[in-house]
């Protein structure tokens, strides 16, 4: 493949907050501890004080890879007993447990987690630095991760769940499996991919084994070390300040001050602090754990605990309290040494909002990356393009935008009234001085005649490019077919296709391929193309 980079301030498809971040702001200084560079990670990695425990972490990874894939590849191997080392460092990203992968960005972030690891390598090379993915295994959302688009078609797993999606038993994903594989059609490639997901979903007891099986399956030659976070010995590490959050709501006086802090100085934060930022997690229950007058209650159950006893569950059962999506990243900096978290916009502007609850737990924060974002064309993409004389940032505008720019560009007939605007506002300011001689009074008139008559050349300029449209009626439908084509429901690509698309095109080639062009640190839109 060949691969475009175009900033993404052009693509229009960012948040503000995030094309601040890229830029460095200086804005947000307060709430990162460093920008991301090269020289940066190497401060960071100077000034790190790791907490977690590295023993504890490898048997836990160990005990989990033997549960769900039968053989480990040397590559995650090796970078499982380099977590002993404490000169290995983690770069680490995270997902729910989307059935068959999900949108395609779930692959590019692991993508971006890998690529990362290899540059602070070849700039440490005394260290080393391994690519994590983060199961979001205890998150119970499940109506967000039961489906896929797969060549235009939705693919759902339809089935009654409850609690923690990690630990859903796949048996019931037959159907949705069936279907997935049948949409791959006949080819090397499609039986390939079919091969990967059967055995993932169709030998595993969990969800979370079974995305374990399929993401290792796809990137374990890159050494790609999958956690799983919903376990009793990690979550004892993180049990004192389970007990801060839930029995002082420390967490949410100093998430709900920086988040504050953050849009006053012009950013709008993501997400709210609760009171108390834990679900009780047990079987098929992860609910919200509520205070009132001094008791402790788990919503929708009959459980309820004193301070006391709920700190002794605390001590005794810390893998039941499941963290808020505010407090998953202090547990994933607590149990991992880790260095950086990658992560889409969205996650991003969550993470500013959370670095002074870190500092009160003593708990360094990590520089924050933007996973890295692609386009996939095909070989036709810039012949057609070059025949309509569009640059590939034009592509990301609105349609019609691109549709009236194209036309007034190439029309043989003037149809901007800029010009006229002009002689006409010169006009109206003579009219202005006279009638502002006879009648002060008048002027108002004059201004309120001029906005009229101002209104009636835009709405005439609009027609007459109206009109023009109809004579380019092929060549606009072919922008209109190239934004169908590459803007599924009218955003970007990798929120919407699945890898499956892809793997049958190009096999295992397609993670290579984007292995190759990835560039995390430069901070660029990437269009791959054939």
């Amino acid at each position: 493949m060949k691969a475009t980079y175009i900033d993404y301030n052009e693509t229009n498809s960012f948040s503000s907050t995030a094309l601040s971040y890229l830029a460095q702001d200086p804005r947000l200084k307060p709430f990162v501890s460093y920008f991301p560079t090269l020289e940066n990670f190497g401060r960071l990695i100077a000034e790190k004080k790791i907490s977690a425990d590295r023993q504890i972490l490898h048997d836990v990874l160990l005990k989990q890879y033997v549960e769900a894939v039968p053989a480990l590849h040397e590559k995650v191997d090796s970078n499982i007993k380099l977590l002993l080392k404490d000169s290995t460092y983690t770069v680490t990203t995270g997902h729910q447990l989307n059935i068959f992968t999900g949108p395609l960005y779930f692959i590019y972030k692991i993508v971006t987690a890998i690529n990362l690891a290899t540059e602070l390598k070849a700039q440490y090379p005394e260290k080393d630095f391994v690519p994590v993915y983060w199961m979001a295994s205890e998150d119970h959302d499940f109506a967000e991760i039961n489906h896929v688009k797969l060549f235009g078609n939705k693919v759902s797993w339809d089935t009654q769940a409850s609690g923690a999606t990690g630990r859903l038993d796949p048996a019931s994903i037959d159907e949705a499996l069936r279907t997935y594989c049948n949409s791959l059609g006949i080819s090397e490639n499609a039986e390939r991919l079919t091969s990967v997901v059967r055995d993932a979903y169709l030998g595993q007891k969990t969800l979370a084994s079974a995305t374990r099986h399929l993401v290792n399956a796809l990137f374990e030659e890159y050494g790609v070390v999958i956690v799983d976070a919903d376990d009793a010995n990690l979550k004892r590490q993180f049990a004192s300040i389970i007990e801060e959050d839930i029995l002082n709501k420390k967490s949410y006086e100093a998430i709900t001050k920086a988040s504050k802090e953050l849009k006053d100085a012009g950013f709008d934060p993501q997400v709210n602090s609760r009171d108390i930022n834990f679900f009780y997690m047990k079987d098929a229950m992860r609910e919200r754990i509520t205070e009132n007058n001094g008791l402790y209650y788990v919503l929708n159950s009959e459980l309820q605990f004193t301070p006391e006893e709920l700190q002794a569950e605390i001590r005794s059962f810390p893998e039941r309290f499941s963290p808020n999506v505010v407090m998953r990243p202090l547990y994933q900096e607590v149990i991992l040494p880790n260095l950086a978290y990658i992560g889409g916009g969205a996650e991003l502007v969550y993470w500013l909002q959370l670095k002074q609850n870190f500092e009160q737990f003593h708990v360094d924060f990590p520089i924050l990356l933007l996973r890295n974002s692609a386009m996939l064309v095909d070989d036709s993409f810039s012949s057609k393009l070059c025949r309509l004389q569009i640059q590939p940032k034009v592509i990301f505008n609105d349609t019609e935008a691109i549709k009236r720019e194209w036309v007034v560009k190439n029309s043989r007939n003037s149809l901007s009234l800029q010009d006229e605007v002009k002689e006409f506002s010169a006009l109206f300011e003579k009219l202005k001085l006279r009638a502002c001689k006879i009648d002060p009074t008048l002027v108002a008139s004059t201004e309120a005649i001029k906005a009229r008559l101002g209104h009636a050349l835009q709405n005439l300029e609009k027609k007459l490019i109206k009109a023009e449209k109809r004579n380019y009626e092929d060549t606009l439908q072919q922008i209109d077919s190239l934004k169908q084509k590459y803007f599924p429901g009218g955003g970007l690509q990798e929120r919407a296709e699945n890898l499956g698309i892809y793997f049958v095109r190009y096999g295992d080639t397609f993670i290579a391929e984007l292995v190759r062009h990835f560039r995390p640190l430069d901070f660029k839109f990437t269009i791959l193309e054939p």
